[in-house]
């Protein structure tokens, strides 16, 4: 494969640093990312400059826009650590796991009070079956002609006095 020009590669290089600000500030195409693939898009150059090459006889050397590409990523990499993110499906994605984390500490906090709730109810059921028990007992100990004695309701200006029953 043919080397590029100086020419070129410096159009190309001034076409990764627009569209490496275009990126940064936000403007991200609906089918991208802020990330080497849409910045290689943007500028329309390869995207395999961004990485390291080898020579014929193997040895490392790198891309023609791998300076650029780390440059990229140490800016992003700013922009993050300083609470940006500029691209907005990132930004919404980050803001829904932070919302979905919410959600669940809410719900722990729901199944915990239900379920405080259920026993508080199944006690609460325990406790008016054993009075109604008690109650059905001593109404039928004072049927069997006991000792106890009916009170009578009598009638007052304020209203009635007497048994609740």
């Amino acid at each position: 494969m043919a080397r590029i020009s100086a020419e070129t590669r410096a159009r190309n290089e001034q076409a990764i640093r627009a569209a490496m600000e275009r990126l940064l500030s936000g403007d991200v195409p609906p089918d991208g990312s802020t990330d080497l693939k849409t910045l290689a898009r943007m500028a329309e150059v390869p995207r395999t400059g961004f990485y390291p090459k080898k020579h014929r006889d193997g040895t490392p050397r790198p891309g023609p826009y791998q300076h650029l590409a780390a440059e990229f990523d140490r800016r992003l990499d700013t922009l993050h650590q300083a609470g940006t993110i500029p691209d907005p499906k990132a930004a919404q994605i980050d803001r829904l796991k932070n919302a979905n984390e919410a959600l669940k500490k809410r719900l722990e906090q729901c199944d915990a009070e239900l379920a405080e709730l259920k026993a508080f109810k199944q006690l609460a059921l325990s406790r008016i079956a054993a009075q109604h028990q008690e109650i059905e007992r001593l109404r039928a100990h004072a049927a069997e002609g006991s000792r106890v004695a009916a009170l009578t309701r009598r009638k007052t200006a304020a209203g009635t006095i007497g048994s609740c029953s």
